[in-house]
């Protein structure tokens, strides 16, 4: 059926979509988008699966109010409690239940527990809004071919990705006239201090984000660079560019999300305020746009835009993701795999903010050269490099 159809005329059966991560950052923004779309024209989207890890109450308020009859919990305590108190609703552990169902399926959750939901859909065939950058930067050579599914379709839920899924729609021949891909960074909290300056910065510190509210993790990334990093190497499985093509440049504002410069020096980029509900409306409606404006600019007070060359030498994760992204195989599976490790034991309060970087060069150091040719060949290299971070970190 034709997008454009269903999204204007309310007799068209409505778009099917399934949340994996659904009391997350990601995931209750986008059930926000569906209110307000629902709202302008209803019955445009039907929830049908939510997947939780253990926030059970939050979950069963969002199947209450949207009607959802397909539950997935991981944790089994909070399995049992949710099929208690939704005795209308199937309450499952698996969470591929949530594809059979749904034409998207927005893949919000953290970390690269969010493989399974990436490989399920795009096997399935169905359209992947990917907001779980993890997963394919560790997985990409297992993913990579999952997107030639017939109906299959991956559509990034990020706000530079996004912006580079816009810019380059305006190109018939990307692989011939894309010169460049310049992913915009905010800097994060940190913008302009020393690695001095860092040294004993705090987890509340790093999580007073200036532009973006997004979930710990997704935060302290932003505040060490690495999530720019993970997004170079994400930039370059989604679209196939060479690295030595793809740059970042630190833009505080954050309403230029990402740009792209063809080779006859025209530059086009996408702007907007910054919000999540952009992207998750642009996967939710593509290839249409939907009709609730978010992010929209007002052009009499937005002022400067500033632009400026990251700092590399204090903020180490950049530079690693992009070593990591050229090393291949599972490379980058090691480093995001570190990285997690790492970041949770800063917000545990046993790591500094500046020994990240030292978990990740540690473990990088340890790299055994593997390509992967499996899901459970990506399995065990996560496995593996969780593993000797937290041997590094029991040495520290």
């Amino acid at each position: 059926m034709d997008a454009v159809q269903r999204l204007t005329d309310p007799s068209t059966q409505p778009v099917r979509v399934a949340i994996a991560g659904s009391t997350g950052s990601i995931g209750t923004q986008t059930l926000d988008v569906i209110r307000d779309e629902n709202e302008r024209v209803p019955g445009s989207y039907v929830v049908t699966g939510l997947g939780i890890g253990r926030s059970g109450d939050a979950v069963v308020e969002q199947a209450a109010e949207f009607g959802v009859r397909l539950v997935v919990v991981d944790d089994a305590e909070t399995r049992r409690s949710v099929a208690a108190r939704l005795p209308h609703a199937v309450v499952e552990a698996d969470a591929a239940a949530l594809v059979a169902d749904a034409d998207v399926v927005v893949n919000g959750v953290v970390g690269f527990a969010g493989l399974d939901v990436t490989i399920e859909t795009l096997r399935a065939g169905k359209r992947l809004a990917l907001a779980n950058k993890e997963s394919l930067i560790a997985a990409g050579p297992i993913v990579q071919p999952l997107r030639s599914v017939p109906g299959a379709e991956l559509v990034p839920v990020d706000s530079e990705h996004c912006a580079l899924h816009q810019c380059l729609r305006s190109s018939m021949a990307p692989d011939r006239e894309v010169a460049r891909l310049l992913l915009t960074a905010s800097g994060g909290p940190f913008r302009g201090r020393t690695a001095a300056e860092l040294a004993d910065v705090g987890v509340d510190d790093a999580l007073a984000h200036p532009t973006w509210s997004m979930g710990p993790k997704i935060t302290i990334d932003s505040s060490t660079l690495m999530n720019k990093g993970l997004e170079v190497i994400e930039a370059h499985e989604l679209y196939g560019t060479p690295y030595d093509r793809i740059e970042v440049v630190v833009h505080p504002q954050s309403i230029v999300h990402s740009m792209v410069e063809f080779t006859d020096g025209s530059t086009l980029a996408q702007l907007s305020m910054p919000t999540m509900k952009l992207p998750i409306g642009y996967a939710l409606g593509y290839p249409t746009r939907i009709g609730t404006p978010f992010g929209r600019i007002d052009w009499t007070t937005v002022g400067s835009l500033d632009f400026e060359a990251p700092d590399m030498a204090t903020f180490r994760c950049l530079g690693l993701a992009y070593a990591a992204g050229r090393l291949g195989g599972t490379g980058p599976a090691w480093l995001s795999a570190a990285n997690e490790v790492a970041v949770d034991h800063f917000l545990a309060g046993t790591l500094r903010w500046n020994e990240i970087a030292d978990v990740c060069v540690d473990v990088m150091a340890r790299h055994d050269g593997a390509t992967p040719h499996t899901v459970d060949d990506v399995i065990a290299a996560d496995r593996t490099a969780r593993r000797i971070a937290s041997e590094i970190m029991t040495q520290r």
